[in-house]
């Protein structure tokens, strides 16, 4: 079959195309899906890099996120057929591991599965809509919803808010009523965004994003609910950690999930007992959130948002796009 194959950690320029790679193996437990498509994320680029403290089985497949149909079954798996629509959730909350990087994963023509990872996929949801969900929106719809209570009326400032995590928190903030105001690094992602549900755009290339969030909701004081945000969502981290604290009005909270610009950063603490902030952590989504979010698409009231759909062919391509931050939502690979 074919795959997208990494023999060596040290960047997406040692991914392999393989015109004639070994078959998956169908254990008991498990079934072969024949992936019809396949979503990049930017923990597939770390793990072409490679991550401290975890050595991974190479060679492996990247490709977290998947959906395909079942065409083969294991022995001792009950409850599926040969045909059925699936989409995968690439944690094995059973044994560990992720797909894609401690067992082959969606960009190949075919990929085992253990059946327990599978979600059943309605007729009205395409593959690539269904690829687009797990890793981004699952964990935007953990952020905002489990933890962020984010609720009608109240106001969340989102940085990072062109990837694919980041438009997921303005769809999902917008879908629940919130004013969403979403921080991006050019006009061009900005005037996506707003397609997609922002209500106001901070190009942080170009503006001091606290003194633009001001501007558009106020400069917080302690005895005010009237000025500041509600909500923060900040998976950055690094210099803008301290930032986003002076964004928050009074009881305001800062929701996170990643550190993707240094995990260390200095934190002023009168603001947070100052202003009675709170911080909330979120690690990743549950399977009822992307039961969900599965619900939420096929009633047409979310619409993952899909930058482009590539071909194995074009795999180089698209993990250019995500690593050089070209991309506005997700990039999908169709084998």
């Amino acid at each position: 079959m074919r795959a997208v194959v990494l023999y060596e950690n040290g960047s997406p320029a040692n991914l392999v195309l393989e015109p004639e790679y070994r078959e998956p193996e169908c254990g008991d437990g498990d079934v072969i899906v024949r992936v019809r498509a396949a979503s990049l994320n930017y923990h597939d680029i770390f793990t072409c890099r490679g991550m401290p403290g975890i050595t991974l089985p190479l060679p492996v497949i990247p490709g977290l996120d998947l959906a395909g149909e079942i065409e083969t079954i294991g022995g001792g798996v009950d409850g599926w057929n040969i045909g059925d629509r699936v989409l995968v959730d690439p944690v094995n909350r059973v044994e560990g591991g992720l797909m894609g990087e401690t067992i082959d994963g969606g960009f190949a023509e075919r990929c085992r599965v253990p059946a327990h990872q599978l979600i059943r996929l309605p007729d009205t949801v395409s593959f690539a809509q269904a690829a687009a969900l797990p890793v981004a929106y699952g964990s935007a719809h953990r952020m905002i919803m489990t933890h962020g209570q984010m609720t009608a009326g109240e106001s969340v400032l989102v940085l990072g808010a062109s990837g694919g995590v980041g438009v997921a928190c303005v769809q999902l903030a917008r879908l629940v009523g919130a004013t969403v105001t979403a921080c991006t690094s050019s006009d061009d992602k900005g005037r996506q965004l707003l397609e997609v549900g922002a209500d106001h755009i901070i190009n942080y290339a170009d503006d001091d994003f606290v003194k633009a969030a001001w501007a558009v909701a106020g400069k917080p004081k302690r005895h005010s609910q009237e000025q500041g945000y509600d909500m923060v969502v900040n998976f950055t981290g690094g210099d803008t950690w301290p930032k986003s604290l002076r964004c928050l009005k009074p009881g305001g909270r800062m929701v996170t999930n990643g550190a993707t610009a240094g995990y260390d950063p200095q934190t002023d603490i009168r603001y947070i007992f100052g202003l009675e902030l709170q911080i909330r952590g979120s690690t990743g989504f549950k399977p009822e959130d992307i039961s969900r979010l599965l619900e939420l698409t096929e009633s047409g009231e979310l619409e993952p948002l899909i930058d482009r759909e590539l071909t194995l062919d074009d795999y180089n391509e698209a993990f250019q796009m995500l690593e050089n931050r070209k991309v506005v939502g997700k990039v999908v690979i169709t084998p």
